[in-house]
């Protein structure tokens, strides 16, 4: 497996969420994460597909691990379910605890900034990319 050619997966913005969220990913601890749809839209990016691999970097873009994607939804944001918050890896016991922190995010001032939208914001309609992905290996 050559690692040059793989695509990147890059979890938040580079700071303190991204190193959160890889420490939970080399741990075990995180197996799925969610997208907007429309980010990949604007992007013009094939949404991910099982089977396929890609190379998680930290927030100093070090390679620290290889993923593998098990499974891909895209559903309403409102129909989110509680096995796919947890398996997020983030500590959230609840759908409504992990919207609250997921709305904080999309609503922040990177995704806005992202988006050209300084009023972007999500509802229940709001399609979102429910990706599962298992850890190959690590890298460090």
């Amino acid at each position: 497996m050559d690692l040059d050619d793989l695509p990147r997966a890059r979890f938040a913005f580079p700071g303190p969420l991204r190193d959160r969220l890889v420490a939970a990913i080399l741990a075990g601890a995180k197996t799925s994460t969610t997208g907007l749809l429309l980010g990949y839209e604007r992007e013009g990016e094939p949404l991910p597909r099982v089977g396929q691999r890609s190379v998680v970097v930290d927030s100093a873009e070090r390679p620290v691990a290889v993923i593998e994607v098990t499974e891909v939804r895209v559903l309403r944001l409102a129909d989110v379910d509680l096995a796919h918050v947890v398996d997020e890896g983030e500590g959230d016991t609840s759908v409504a605890g992990w919207r609250a922190g997921h709305e904080e995010f999309w609503h922040g001032p990177e995704v806005r900034a992202e988006f050209g939208d300084p009023d972007f914001t999500v509802d229940d309609d709001t399609l979102v990319v429910a990706e599962r992905f298992r850890l190959v290996r690590t890298l460090a």
